[in-house]
């Protein structure tokens, strides 16, 4: 550029220098504004992704030692816990002492775990004189479940329970055959209730003796 006036070309130096250290400041502006988006963007995300790992976290004291536990989704270990509920409302349900306090406590634990197929069950033993029998023989009742067939890809949850009952009298022990089927559908957990499930359209499939040992 060819300035007839000294003083002029000065100013446009100037202001060119000027509007050249306005773009850089610019620039790296921009480039700080871009750093500090990524840098707190990246900080939300690894805090929300802590507190979410945070809650999967739980404690459980035991013996007086504090023991770290992880949750899970319930998908995965659903087979499990419907295996458990299925066992623990048989042995409810069926381990039975010569006692009636004793017969209606685990009586009512069962009932907490199913529906009204387990009452229909147990009204029809009560009213021919099953636990009454069990009383005045002095027979003990126990149960062992042998097997549990589930199918989790249906839903109600299908389930057949394969167990040995063993019932101890006086004289003699009697072992019987227990083949049962039934539903399990979710429910909200509770005291009472801590896989959250229930068991529905019970059936007793089969029920014989077949081993009698004299004592």
């Amino acid at each position: 550029m060819n300035c007839g006036n000294e003083k002029v070309c000065v100013m446009f130096k100037v202001m060119k220098n000027i509007d050249s250290a306005f773009r850089y400041v610019r620039l790296v502006s921009l480039m700080i504004i871009c750093a500090c988006v990524v840098i707190c963007s990246f900080i939300i995300y690894k805090s929300y992704d802590l507190a979410g790992k945070s809650q999967d976290r739980i404690y459980v004291l035991s013996g007086g030692k504090v023991l770290e536990a992880f949750a899970a989704e319930r998908k995965e270990n659903i087979g499990v816990e419907a295996r458990d509920h299925v066992r623990m409302f048989h042995f409810y349900f069926f381990t039975l002492s010569p006692d009636e306090k004793a017969i209606q406590e685990n009586i009512n634990k069962a009932m907490y775990m199913a529906d009204r197929t387990a009452k229909s069950q147990y009204d029809n033993l009560k009213e021919g004189n099953y636990y009454s029998n069990l009383i005045s023989s002095n027979i003990d009742q126990t149960i062992h479940v042998d097997s549990v067939a589930l199918d989790i890809q249906q839903y109600p949850y299908y389930f057949r329970c394969y167990a040995t009952q063993e019932l101890t009298r006086p004289t003699s022990i009697v072992q019987r055959s227990l083949i049962t089927e039934g539903f399990l559908r979710n429910v909200s957990r509770s005291e009472h209730n801590s896989h959250g499930l229930l068991v529905e359209r019970w059936n007793v499939i089969e029920n014989k003796d077949i081993n009698i040992k004299n004592r």
